[in-house]
């Protein structure tokens, strides 16, 4: 077994993926390939003819149904977990005891409570734990928090986050749809989309002072909530408000962040690539190319971090923030606070 030395700055990493499906296919794990000191050597899924068709569509020498056997491979040094979010803080929790960084996806677990046992644990043993909040590493992101910093619009006043969808029947018929069965993924759509969202708002603004929300299952075509709504102070006084519904009529769909100053505003979909800045009554688009592998800026943060060679992209410091959030805002509970 190998263990990390933060002493080891040559040290190649030679990825293992838990969970490779959808998300890995083009969003993330290409990139770990195209990243110099970083290989992709080996996946793992519980189905392993599905794990074994991955390996060979992407040229992966070594394919698992088993994660404990890809954690205790002694060639793997470092683990990416892909799975849904209920087993996040097993797989964390037995990569860390065995000596390996872990990058794990978002949200960092279902509640808050996993997520400090993931975060205590990396403290107790020094182990390497990075969150998948990889918006934050998109230069589109990065040029906002650039025109915050130089007060381009003035000294913020509110910030706004929209995200209206229609319901998406073909996919929720499916019995094997994770993101919406509260046990392994937590409030449903909200959870998967908003931790992008309420992940910015952090990045951008900082630890909120305090939060409140509700959230509620209308429609009723599956158990988990599909509306949440909330409110934030934030630090400098400024006031947050958000709306998150994912049964909206045709046409009513809204993907929406807005950050309105003193002498202007800056507007944005998160999920999209313009970013509109009004200043003064003169407005200016601009407008970014996403990456290939949309994942691949932040894991090439997170290959510098685990090599000793940059800090930490996403600590679990930072993304319990909007995880505490998020339980906040669906739950109706008061923000706690670490």
């Amino acid at each position: 077994m190998y263990t990390y030395s933060s002493s080891d700055n040559q040290l190649a990493l030679r990825w293992g993926i838990i969970g490779c499906g959808n998300v890995t296919e083009k969003k993330s794990g290409p990139a770990f390939n195209k990243i110099p000191g970083s290989s992709l050597l080996a996946v793992m899924r519980r189905d392993g003819s599905k794990a074994k068709d991955y390996a060979e569509r992407h040229a992966v020498p070594k394919w698992y149904d088993d994660a404990e056997a890809l954690i205790n491979d002694p060639d793997i040094n470092a683990i990416y977990i892909a799975t849904p979010p209920d087993s996040h803080e097993a797989y964390a929790i037995a990569a860390m005891q065995a000596g390996k960084p872990v990058y794990v996806e978002k949200p960092m677990a279902v509640t808050t409570d996993a997520c400090l046992r993931m975060q205590e644990l990396a403290n107790a043993i020094h182990g390497k734990l990075t969150i998948a909040h990889y918006r934050r590493g998109l230069p589109m992101f990065g040029k906002v928090k650039e025109l915050l910093a130089a007060k381009t619009i003035g000294e913020v006043r509110t910030v706004r986050i929209s995200m209206l969808q229609q319901h998406k029947e073909a996919m929720n018929n499916s019995a094997d749809n994770w993101r919406v069965n509260p046990a392994m993924a937590g409030a449903g759509y909200f959870y998967d989309l908003a931790p992008h969202q309420l992940d910015l708002v952090v990045h951008f603004f900082g630890e909120p002072e305090t939060a409140m929300g509700y959230g509620a299952n209308q429609a009723g075509f599956y158990p988990a909530e599909d509306v949440v709504s909330g409110v934030m102070r934030l630090p400098g006084d400024i006031l947050f408000t958000g709306q998150w519904c994912y049964t909206v009529g045709a046409g009513a769909e809204e993907d929406l962040f807005e950050i309105q100053g003193s002498k202007g505003r800056i507007r944005f979909p998160v999920f999209g690539r313009t970013v509109s800045v009004l200043v003064d009554g003169e407005e200016s688009i601009l407008d970014f190319e996403p990456p290939a592998h949309i994942q691949q800026p932040m894991i090439e943060k997170v290959v510098q971090y685990f090599t000793g060679k940059g800090p930490n992209p996403c600590s679990a410091v930072d993304a319990l923030v909007s995880m505490r959030v998020m339980e906040s805002f669906a739950y109706n509970r008061p923000l706690t606070t670490p």
